[in-house]
């Protein structure tokens, strides 16, 4: 995987982050990329050739060919930000053995705490609802969870797309009820945040309700 990571150039890296956000078929990619479809399905071919990409037939919607769309195969998690996930949960269960529950809940907290200062920097106090979140969002992209921002009519919607510390949180659920208090923390109490979609309930990203 090392050398296709390598060779992955700029438009098929962002071919393949579209498709870790939603299955597309090659006229949807072209028109996002601002490119030819017959240069997206070059692009595509050569994933699909490493591995990386496959084709699936959408359900029907009316008369006529079904379509197809693209999506990324398990091969290509490997593109993306893990964190070290087996030494993390190593430490996880040593912290376990040595600490106990209680004491491991201290560290996630320590953890918490650090985070919540950094994102306080980065996510303004005040300014409109929806600029607060794309910052917290591009907070969370940088730290590769892929993340996006929705506005729909029942208010705002941050997606998160990949979860680059998938293991930890498997071995330990704090993480992530730390996480969600961590955005209520960051975004205040005049700011509802609820999670709607979660990946270890088998949800295919984590998704939470901002109002």
């Amino acid at each position: 995987m090392t050398s296709v990571k390598a060779e992955l150039g700029e438009t098929k890296r962002e071919i393949v982050d579209r498709l870790k956000r939603a299955d597309a078929t090659a006229p949807a990619l072209a028109t996002a990329l601002g490119i030819t479809e017959a240069a997206v399905r070059q692009h595509l071919d050569a994933l699909e050739q490493n591995g990386l990409v496959e084709r699936r037939t959408l359900p029907p919607t009316g008369r006529g060919r079904p379509v197809s769309a693209w999506a990324l195969t398990d091969l290509a998690r490997e593109l993306f930000p893990d964190r070290h996930g087996d030494l993390t949960v190593e430490l996880l269960g040593a912290l376990r053995t040595a600490l106990g529950e209680d004491g491991l809940a201290r560290v996630i907290d320590e953890r918490a705490a650090a985070q919540l200062k950094a994102y306080r920097k980065a996510v303004p106090a005040r300014g409109s609802l929806r600029d607060r979140v794309d910052a917290l969002a591009a907070v969370r992209t940088a730290e590769g969870y892929v993340a996006e921002v929705i506005e729909d009519d029942d208010g705002l919607l941050l997606v998160e797309h990949h979860c680059p510390i998938c293991a930890a949180a498997t071995a330990c659920q704090n993480f992530c009820s730390s996480e969600l208090q961590l955005f209520r923390d960051v975004l205040g109490p005049k700011v509802k945040v609820e999670r709607t979609q979660h990946l270890l309930s088998g949800d295919r990203r984590c998704a939470y309700r901002i109002t």
